[in-house]
């Protein structure tokens, strides 16, 4: 019979191995010439503000350094999806980096809709960086009235 040392640590090293590779995957890879410091892509979501008034829905999402032409807004099914990419580009092939804190990679961002918006008048615009859709809502019907009449003749 073979003895085999039974090391307790082992599994739990090999996990940390799997969740550091995770964490790598979504958050960042390495830049060689950074001294250590991570490009950040992958999975990256801008911020989106959304508020309401009585005619319509605001959403402001901040997508800075994407041309509004890279910027994907589609309807479906009563869900609106927003999709872009923001790529690394090196503008300067000798410049080195010390540092690199910005996001990159694409990003998806989906909302629900309420019943309450038309999604035929729905518009967008992009102005420094920041991208606003106006979700306007139907003209909703008024509820009908209908009165009661009291008291009538008895047979």
């Amino acid at each position: 019979m073979t003895l085999v040392r039974w090391d307790a640590f082992h599994d739990v090293s090999a996990l940390q191995s799997r969740m550091n590779k995770i964490f790598e995957d979504t958050l960042g890879k390495p830049l060689a010439e950074s001294g250590g410091e991570h490009l950040a892509t992958g999975v990256w979501t801008p911020a989106v503000d959304i508020s309401e008034t009585a005619e319509k829905i605001v959403m402001k999402a901040e997508v800075p350094g994407i041309p509004q032409e890279e910027i994907d807004i589609q309807v479906s099914g009563g869900v609106l999806t927003l999709k872009g990419e923001r790529s690394f580009q090196k503008e300067d092939k000798a410049a080195s980096y010390h540092r690199v804190e910005r996001a990159y990679g694409q990003f998806v961002r989906s909302f629900a809709l309420p019943a309450s918006i038309d999604a035929e008048k729905i518009a967008a615009s992009y102005d420094a960086g920041v991208l606003t859709i106006d979700l306007p809502k139907r003209e909703e019907t008024k509820p009908k009235q209908i009165h009661v009449k009291v008291g009538g003749s008895k047979k």
